[in-house]
């Protein structure tokens, strides 16, 4: 009896219920009447948490007075009160932003860091507050005028808290203890190859809804049918049970729905006549959703994906993904991607390159940046950080990495962009890994059936055959991998030798394949850490993957230099991988252009 399966099938069907995991969070929150609460916060640096844990290392929040941590947020006190700490005497950190990129003493640090920011506020009885957190890296302790809210895990996802009740009129502050410790069961885990930005890294809003409240809507077109509408609305309050209108006046729709007593309603809608959402016409329609005292606008796109043998079909025809992978970071300023532009300016470059597709790697990346794909028309890959090797039989860490991944489909269900839900990277093969992996897949074909599901797989060598069999596949919808032919394995003049036994009728992915160069360093095609030996390897490369069965598409590694504590080589690399086609200044390598004219090449192909 294999007792791992039946653990996991357990697992599955568990519900949840440690608050230090993410629950649903309000739908398209930038939409709603809020206070940004970003800015400026004080900060204190703490590697002992010792404004958490006692001497006995007790947290103070769970002592009988619940006092005594930086989260009393003590000052302006009497002379004879000691206290060893003080916010408002301390600096200060942007938010949204990471520690690392705004504090040279914090560039490589990975421990506590507590952050506090005052505010005002005049709530009003007819009103519900939200405190909400786009994201925080990666476990972080929420207080609230000095009492604590709760917990949450996960660097990536955004959580929020309903703080109606405890909100002062007046003056309030909002402290947040932070830590980005990497451990073996967490996820991701100790290993990765990017760099562990800490802290409160993206938008913190109080949102004010009314008492009785549209939560969570979707509006997309049915699985694989281009002639009705479907979705859902979700009413939460008191009197859930009450008439909701679902509009799109552009094609003429109003329709009248019923909430049932739980406050849901699921519906159909009959189309027409319908612009359909693609890379080359990324039409978004105006939709706006009205309960009896809630309003809610959003711009949605209407499109279809599906899979038919090798082929792709975006709103039934075959299409060709030209893409490139993209970290969350911005290679000029440093750190995380903390405004629109920040988020355009990477997408322009990909639009520039000639992508039509970009994969998200390897997490769940800002929301604002998928809203921007669906405006500029850009396909994507969303990911959840399962990277690399994972605490398989351990429940906890199934049950976050769940979590992430239901979290990110339910915030960007609405996203007409997102064609792809990848539910990992280069994991090691092994039964455990199977379960585990073949879970997640299940987790997604639950919550939205309409997307694609993917990993990025294994391969295996002999000789010069690669052969593509990874049994995960077997529940995937396309047959994606990495690999780095002519970097990490073989000579780069010796690529076009090799041939591929791709064991899957599925279209095929190349999820990642590259090779470093350090900007303005040059040399012949054999020097190492030369643009002309990256420049080779593409060239090489593209040659090698366009005579394979069922390709259909690729996100090389990567758009940008980044920055990542795995690449120490003082000269060419100083804790930058550079695998990117645009160097950390924004200069293009050779090898922008070797990709460029292949994509080229591609448009004309798949007209």
């Amino acid at each position: 009896m294999n007792y791992r399966k039946i653990i996991f099938a357990l697992i599955a069907i568990t519900t949840i219920s440690s608050n230090v995991y993410s629950q649903k969070t309000i739908q398209n929150v930038f939409d709603r009447e809020a206070i940004s609460l970003n800015g400026s916060w004080n900060y204190i640096i703490d590697p002992y948490q010792m404004g958490y844990l006692d001497y006995r290392q007790k947290p103070f929040d769970e002592s009988k007075s619940g006092k005594g941590g930086f989260y009393d947020n003590l000052h302006n006190v009497s002379k004879e009160t000691k206290v060893e700490y003080d916010f408002s005497n301390e600096p200060t950190l942007d938010v949204p932003g990471d520690w690392n990129s705004q504090d040279q003493r914090l560039l490589f640090y990975e421990g506590t860091l507590w952050y506090k920011k005052d505010f005002v506020v005049k709530p009003t009885t007819d009103k519900n507050y939200i405190l909400y957190f786009a994201a925080v890296n990666y476990e972080c302790h929420v207080y609230l005028n000095g009492k604590k809210l709760g917990t949450h895990k996960g660097g990536f996802t955004p959580f929020q808290f309903d703080v109606t009740s405890k909100l002062n009129d007046g003056e309030n502050f909002v402290v947040v203890m932070v830590d980005n410790t990497r451990k073996k069961d967490e996820v991701p885990t100790i290993n990765t190859d990017w760099w562990n930005y800490g802290g409160i890294t993206r938008d913190v809003l109080l949102v004010s809804t009314p008492k009785e409240y549209i939560n969570d809507y979707k509006v997309q077109l049915a699985k694989d049918n281009k002639k009705v509408i479907e979705g859902f609305v979700k009413v939460k309050g008191i009197n859930t049970s009450q008439d909701v209108v679902v509009e799109i006046p552009e094609l003429k729709i109003k329709t009248t729905f019923k909430t049932d007593n739980q406050g849901l309603v699921k519906f159909n809608i009959p189309v027409k006549k319908l612009t359909y959402w693609s890379p080359n016409s990324p039409k978004l329609y105006d939709v706006k959703i009205t309960s009896k005292l809630d309003e809610v606008e959003d711009k949605i796109g209407f499109r279809t994906i599906q899979t038919v043998d090798k082929n792709i079909l975006l709103n039934g025809k075959s299409i060709f993904l030209k893409g490139i992978s993209i970290h969350d970071e911005n290679p000029l300023l440093g750190g995380r991607l903390r405004s629109d532009a920040d988020m355009r300016m990477l997408l322009t470059w990909a639009k520039e390159l000639g992508c039509n597709y970009v994969r998200l790697a390897h997490y769940t990346h800002n929301e604002r940046m998928v809203q921007l794909a669906d405006e500029m028309g850009l396909l994507v890959w969303a990911e959840v950080p399962v990277y690399w090797t994972i605490s398989w039989t351990n429940a906890e860490t199934y049950a976050n990495a769940e979590n992430q991944l239901a979290v990110g489909i339910e915030r960007d269900k609405n996203r007409a962009s997102v064609i792809i839900w990848s539910i990992g990277n280069e994991t090691p093969v092994n039964e455990d890994r199977n379960v585990f992996m073949g879970k997640l897949v299940d987790k997604v074909r639950a919550l939205d059936d309409t997307r694609l599901v993917a990993a990025a797989l294994e391969i295996e060598r002999e000789g010069y055959k690669i052969t593509v069999e990874d049994h995960l596949g077997d529940k995937l919808d396309l047959a994606s991998f990495n690999e780095y032919g002519g970097w990490y394995w073989s000579n780069a003049k010796e690529l076009p030798k090799y041939s591929y036994d791709i064991k899957f009728n599925k279209p095929v992915i190349i999820s990642e394949f590259g090779a470093g160069a350090l900007a303005g360093f040059h040399g012949d095609d054999d020097t190492m850490w030369s643009e002309e030996h990256q420049e080779l390897i593409y060239i090489n490369q593209l040659e090698m993957l366009d005579k394979m069965d069922g390709l259909r598409g690729m996100t090389p590694w990567i758009l940008v230099d980044f920055k990542s504590p795995r690449r120490q080589n003082p000269v060419f690399q100083n804790f930058w991988n550079r695998k990117g086609l645009i160097s950390n200044t924004g200069e293009k390598k050779k090898a922008f252009f070797t990709l460029q004219e292949y994509y080229k090449k591609k448009t004309k192909q798949y007209k």
